[in-house]
């Protein structure tokens, strides 16, 4: 039987790698250091993702920490092109999503961690719903005014959160624009960002600072899962 990969913190040879990739985004350097990619970046993180299991179990039984190379909870390392003007073949971070089981994609209700060069950062909520889940969303915010201000501005969240993402200029149509909550109904993204720094990610204790920092989103992540009626 294989043994199962400890996690006790990145180093900072991940840092180091991905710098090294954004200078020389390309498939032959690629190819020339895929053993750093495989020792620096992708063993550790399955093995952060596997670490997160029973902390996520935890949480909400609904929500999957899968250590997988491709199609688990560690997104790809190389890039669609097919749409964009940059056609660089590799993304320069690392991203986990923690996902929902119901989720297809990372538009769903979801834990994230990121890690690049320049930043380490937590996400938890849900980015870009589609445009049925956005109005679910939006009518349980409308009609529940009450519900959405606690989680929002529960105290243990907001000491490690803050809401970010896009917003609409205007008011959402079918939604009353001197609503008070009108600013939190013109959100096109229902997510909070945590910053931490390279430092938090090297450490023994990351995998528990996140689940702390997971488990303070409780109120607003059963709050998002039940609009979009899917169970927390």
């Amino acid at each position: 039987m294989a043994k199962k990969p400890t996690f006790g913190g990145f180093d900072p040879a991940l840092f180091s790698f991905l710098t090294d990739l954004a200078a020389n985004n390309d498939r032959e350097w690629f190819q020339a250091n895929k053993g750093r990619y495989e020792d620096d970046l992708l063993e550790p993180a399955l093995a952060f993702v596997a670490a997160m299991a029973e902390p996520l179990e935890k949480l909400s039984p609904h929500f999957l920490a899968v250590p997988k190379k491709s199609g688990g909870s560690l997104m790809r390392i190389h890039r669609d092109t097919r749409f964009s003007k940059d056609k660089s073949p590799y993304k320069t971070n690392v991203g986990i999503q923690l996902r929902h089981h119901l989720g297809k994609d990372v538009h769903a209700p979801g834990y994230y961690v990121h890690l690049d060069p320049d930043q380490v950062f937590l996400g938890v909520g849900i980015w870009h719903p589609d445009a049925t889940a956005l109005r679910g969303i939006r009518e349980a915010i409308a009609e529940k005014p009450k519900a959405w201000t606690k989680a929002r501005d529960d105290r243990t969240f907001k000491r490690h959160f803050h809401l970010g993402g896009d917003a609409l200029k205007r008011p959402p149509k079918g939604f009353d624009p001197e609503h008070p909550l009108i600013e939190d109904l013109k959100r096109k993204d229902f997510i909070a960002v945590k910053e931490l720094g390279h430092e938090d990610a090297c450490k023994r204790t990351f995998t528990r600072s996140v689940a702390t920092a997971f488990g303070a989103a409780t109120p607003l992540m059963k709050l998002l899962c039940e609009a979009v009626d899917v169970p927390f």
